[in-house]
């Protein structure tokens, strides 16, 4: 660090009000809290951070000693009042003095995004406390894996492709594969903060990571059960479909986000089919219920499944890649459905990969994904048996039948539609 010279009095200024803004915001979080250290003793120290770093190398040193020796002198005196020591309070307090020398120094979104981020840890001490608390052995090692499979293995692996025909990418396989895991991690924390609401959140959220398996379990339930449960369970099986839409189209925007612009014809109007399902039934009620959805989904990440979306990625990568090249289009499209019954999002995300790789034609990749989406719509009629009930299952085989309908028709009208679209926009549909 170098003592900043001949700056102006505009400059000096902001990098000031900065620091004491960052300071100021800090502290009203500890004033709120009822803390020692409070609204003004952070926006001194992130002021004297902020001089520190205006000044000169041996100033911020300066401001960092005085911020230690202020942390010693309020531990002492909690320790001496019996009331434990400060330690979060001394941490968020010797970051302030470091953001404040950062802006000292003309930095202005890291101190930023280091403050706000603290205050908001600072904030939610009871929410992630429970959260913590509530958390099993289990799930600790599911987020250590993967943890470890995104910072560890994936840097790694080899970058370009590798094998025989070149057929193989492991980073970008191995990439989709923490994407699809971390959408199910996200998930699974939702899950853990709100799944006692009900078979409405059962139904979508279990709908995010595995549909198929969501709706057996629904169905599972609704054997023998009472009307509303069965009722339940019609609504968790839409829910469930609606969001296995939603993520194919996530992947496809992150994977090949060229290639949305060709499955809005067919993704439209399932997800609409799906919506208005919703609304005919106007018994939705997402207040709490009686049943109990906490056990729906498996852990959150382990290293069986990450093996088992490699893997199937890989084979149907290559798969589709190799029926391409040899037998044709009608091949592909066949390798796709039946990738969509065992995983409808690794069969998605090999279909963009390609897209992404210009293995095929966008239109060709999309009707791949579209295929992978109606197999997992389609497969999820069977699982609806075990319900025993003859009026679900009547009810979720007409509208499982009718979302795919509308996803056929609408592909049929876009591709149609879509290419003179396409043409016209060529220039504004992204990369």
């Amino acid at each position: 660090m170098h003592a900043s010279v001949d700056l102006s009095y505009v400059e000096t200024l902001l990098r000031l009000s900065l620091g004491l803004s960052l300071g100021l915001l800090i502290g009203l979080e500890r004033e709120h809290s009822a803390k020692e250290a409070g609204l003004r003793t952070f926006a001194f120290v992130g002021l004297a951070g902020t001089l520190g770093g205006l000044i000169g190398e041996a100033f911020a040193l300066a401001s960092l000693g005085l911020t230690a020796l202020l942390i010693v002198l309020l531990n002492l005196r909690t320790l001496l009042d019996r009331e434990g020591a400060e330690l979060t309070t001394s941490a968020a307090m010797m970051l302030t003095c470091l953001a404040g020398i950062l802006c000292g120094l003309g930095h202005r979104l890291t101190p930023a995004a280091v403050i706000v981020s603290t205050t908001a840890l600072l904030a939610w001490k009871r929410p992630l406390s429970g959260f913590t608390r509530g958390l099993t052995e289990a799930e600790i090692r599911s987020a250590i894996v993967l943890a470890v499979l995104a910072i560890v293995i994936y840097p790694a692996l080899p970058e370009g492709s590798v094998g025989p025909m070149s057929l193989v990418e492991p980073r970008a396989a191995w990439a989709t594969v923490l994407l699809i895991a971390g959408i199910g991690f996200v998930n699974y924390i939702l899950w853990k903060v709100y799944g006692s609401r009900g078979a409405d959140f059962a139904g979508f959220l279990g709908g995010l990571v595995n549909s198929s398996v969501t709706v057996s379990e629904l169905a599972s339930r609704a054997a023998g059960g009472s009307p509303e449960t069965i009722h339940g369970a019609y609504r968790g099986v839409i829910l469930a479909t609606s969001a296995m839409l939603a993520r194919n189209i996530v992947l496809l925007a992150i994977l090949a986000p060229r290639a949305l612009f060709h499955c809005i014809g067919a993704f439209g109007p399932m997800l609409l089919c799906c919506l208005v399902l919703l609304r005919l039934d106007r018994r939705i009620d997402l207040s709490d219920t009686s049943e109990q959805t906490s056990d729906v989904l498996e852990l959150p990440f382990s290293l069986t499944v990450a093996l088992k979306y490699g893997l199937l990625f890989l084979a149907l990568t290559v798969a589709s890649s190799l029926t391409l090249s040899f037998l044709g289009e009608a091949a592909f499209y066949a390798v796709s459905f039946v990738g969509g019954l065992l995983s409808s999002a690794s069969a998605v995300a090999s279909s963009a990969a390609m897209i992404a790789q210009h293995t095929v034609d966008p239109w060709q990749g999309s009707i791949g994904v579209l295929l992978a989406s109606l197999a997992s719509v389609v497969v999820n009629q069977p699982f609806i048996l075990r319900a025993r009930n003859r009026q679900l299952t009547r009810q979720v085989n007409i509208a499982m039948s009718m979302v795919a309908g509308s996803g056929v028709a609408g592909m049929l009208v876009w591709m149609v539609a879509g290419r003179w679209i396409a043409t016209a926009m060529e220039g504004w549909i992204p990369g």
